[in-house]
């Protein structure tokens, strides 16, 4: 009888070895490699194997013959204003989904759709939409007055950025808009009537109320869209190809080009650690200020 205890208790972490295994294996075995590799000169264009220990060579040269700095800062105002578009977007679409009008219902089914399309084929869709010549935006924005650079929004190094997170937000806004939605559908209602009969206006039960219940799953949705939005690299490629010039050069679309253009292996393993520093220090510091309060 013990015996059959015993069993019990650890069937569940046996049943669970063998994924734990094999993803810590596909975690920890590239990490392991980037990491000795990061130590040492190789360059596939000159060898097949690491030439020479090369010490902290590598990650000195990330910062002096790549625009590592620039990629940081664009891949931060990226992820930053991105995540944030997206999130109070999100919550508007939720708040109107959840209201009792007409039609919302078809609105629901509609808005799952830009989710579904691969980056690459959102990027090329509005790579033609965004066309100089004949693309149906900028004909639209120059018919309002608004002006266009002559050579496009993707060729003008102060418009490819924000148009990269645009179309972005166009894809992902939607994905917020749904899961919002359920959690709007979580609220009790006698929470709401509660505070409606004590006078409350629905601005203010909106940050009072609605904000505070939605708290945990918004505080998961950011963390997990800074994330993706922080490796973004398929809308890069298609729409600006990091251009012009590093103007819209994200971290990764940096590592692409070291590691799989000019095949520098030991400086692209020096950039991914520095990459998955910073991002652990972010979402560290992410972690301890949005979860520190645990009632919730």
């Amino acid at each position: 009888m013990q015996n059959r205890h015993n069993l019990n208790r650890r069937l569940p972490y046996l049943l669970l070895a063998p994924s734990i295994i094999i993803l810590l294996a596909l975690i920890l075995y590239p990490l392991g490699f980037a990491l000795r590799n990061s130590f040492w000169f190789w360059n596939l264009q000159t060898s097949a194997v690491p030439l020479y220990h090369s010490g902290l060579d590598n990650y000195r040269m990330v910062f002096q013959v790549t625009p590592f700095t620039e990629a940081l800062k664009n891949t931060l105002l990226l992820a930053g204003l991105g995540t944030l578009a997206q999130f109070w977007l999100g919550m508007g679409v939720a708040l109107l989904l959840h209201t009792h009008l007409r039609g919302m219902g078809f609105c629901r089914a509609l808005l799952i759709m830009p989710t579904t399309l691969a980056p690459v084929v959102a990027g090329f869709l509005f790579r033609y939409l965004l066309e100089p010549k004949g693309g149906l935006l900028p004909w639209l924005l120059e018919g309002i007055g608004f002006p266009v650079p002559p050579q496009g929004i993707l060729g003008y190094a102060g418009s490819a950025l924000f148009a990269i997170g645009m179309v972005d937000t166009w894809q992902w806004t939607p994905f917020f808009a749904i899961v919002l939605y359920a959690g709007l559908l979580s609220i009790s209602e006698e929470v709401k009537e509660a505070a409606q009969v004590d006078g409350a206006s629905p601005w203010r039960m909106f940050w009072s109320i609605t904000l505070p219940l939605l708290r945990p799953i918004a505080a998961f949705l950011v963390m997990i869209r800074f994330m993706q939005l922080f490796n973004s690299f398929d809308l890069v490629f298609v729409l600006t190809g990091g251009g012009p010039g590093t103007s819209s050069r994200t971290l990764s679309f940096n590592l692409y080009r070291e590691g799989l253009v000019n095949y520098n292996i030991g400086l692209t393993a020096a950039m991914t650690w520095l990459v998955v520093i910073i991002v652990t220090v972010i979402i560290n510091l992410y972690i301890i200020f949005i979860f520190r309060k645990r009632e919730w």
